[in-house]
């Protein structure tokens, strides 16, 4: 990957003066930064044995908080334009970063991509995480559920299709198809990260404390899981508000239109989308442990909250006689799709007919999760029973129907 960026860098700077220029410098700048990513990654691999843990946890700190740089710094670089290139310039290009793409077509929803430089980096990196914890596992001999993988990929997938794919690509010129990306960040793409039970994935590789005095990676995962932080959000009730309650804070609120107007901001809102429908989706149907478990009657009401509280927003959206964006799209200029508060209400069907689908999906594997569990509890049952019958004692139900006669008798004689 490093080998192909210099060539390309190369190709488009061909003279010493363009390395002067401002694209240049940032090639300079990322180099630089790359190959101390690839010194670190040299002294990690020699030292990782003999070092003590708070040194090999400072050059991991370093070496993370290096590589986010090197992410930020490419994704920099994707919005200026080489020396050598003459861009015109648009009042699209001068809003986002990005020449306008002609009007979207199926085609070009489909196959159409833009790489967002600081989610495509994240993704990378929770993937190669991903993969290194399969493989660590498949050393030791245990098999990691092929389907969890797979439901994990397609997750990823979606995320990257949403946000550098043409969805993503269009999701900056057109409100309906930002609602659509919305959806399928925070929606659907959830629902396979969560099924692909990363947090299990990485109780079961993370490497313990040395001795009974140092926690380790593992045991501060531990910690952090069953802190009074990690109880508080993975409260249905939070997770609700979060989920759902942050649309009206983000949609019906200037925040919305500064986000949109730059493109950290917009990492950051379909970063928000992520991990709220993550953190949703593991209360209701995620493998991984949570602080307390939560009965499947909370969580069939907090699905129709959900279901409530969406329709609610999306009717709203639909029904607004005012553009909710602060201007953001009037300022692009497009050719294409110019009625904007038709294409504001479309997005509101959008919204609306794309989210009750997975919230639908979330609610029937409730119902068989739930018919599960009670058939495994009357196995279980059945099974104490046969003991203690084959043992010539009572089973639970005889000991507690005897223990409540004994009670009534008690009572008579009173």
């Amino acid at each position: 990957m490093a080998a192909s960026g210099a060539a390309t860098a190369w190709t488009r700077l061909d003279s010493f003066s363009a390395w002067q220029s401002k694209y240049g410098a940032i090639i300079i700048l990322k180099i630089f930064l790359a190959v101390l990513l690839i010194g670190f990654g040299a002294i990690h691999r020699r030292w990782i044995i003999k070092s003590d843990y708070p040194s090999i946890f400072r050059l991991v700190t370093a070496e993370i908080l290096i590589m986010a740089g090197t992410i930020f710094v490419g994704s920099w670089l994707s919005t200026v334009a080489p020396p050598d290139k003459e861009i015109t310039t648009t009042p699209a290009l001068l809003v986002t970063g990005i020449q306008l793409p002609p009007e979207p077509n199926l085609s070009r929803l489909l196959f159409s991509y833009e790489p967002d430089g600081l989610m495509l980096g994240l993704l990378i990196f929770i993937v190669a995480l991903y993969i290194k914890g399969v493989i660590i596992l498949s050393r030791r001999g245990v098999k990691w559920p092929v389907g969890r993988t797979i439901a994990f990929a397609l997750g990823v997938s979606a995320v990257d299709y949403a946000t550098s794919g043409g969805l993503g690509l269009y999701s900056h010129f057109s409100f309906s198809i930002h609602m659509a990306a919305h959806m399928v960040i925070g929606m659907i793409a959830p629902i396979g990260i969560v099924l692909g039970a990363p947090v299990t994935l990485a109780l079961r590789t993370l490497p313990i404390g040395r001795d009974d005095q140092e926690r380790g990676v593992r045991g501060s995962l531990i910690a952090v899981l069953h802190s009074r932080f990690g109880k508080v959000f993975t409260n249905p009730v939070v997770a609700l508000a979060i989920f759902d309650g942050s649309l009206f804070a983000l949609y019906f609120t200037p925040i919305f239109g500064n986000l949109m107007g730059g493109h950290t901001g917009h990492f950051i809102m379909s970063l928000h989308f992520l991990l709220a429908g993550i953190l949703f989706f593991q209360i209701i149907i995620g493998i991984d442990p949570l602080p307390r478990k939560v009965p499947h009657m909370v969580k069939i009401i907090i699905i129709f909250a959900a279901m409530s509280i969406h329709a609610f927003f999306s009717i709203s959206i639909m029904s607004a006689t005012t553009l909710i964006d602060g201007g953001y799209f009037a300022q692009l200029q497009r050719p294409w799709a110019t009625d904007l508060l038709a294409d504001q209400k479309l997005g509101g069907s959008i919204g609306w007919a794309m989210g009750e689908i997975p919230i639908l999906l979330a609610l029937l594997a409730t119902f068989i999760q739930w018919v599960r569990e009670d058939k495994k509890e009357a196995n279980r049952i059945d099974r104490a029973a046969d003991r203690a019958a084959a043992m010539g004692e009572d089973d639970e139900l005889a000991q507690y129907n005897k223990y409540l006669s004994e009670l009534n008798q008690r009572d008579i004689r009173e």
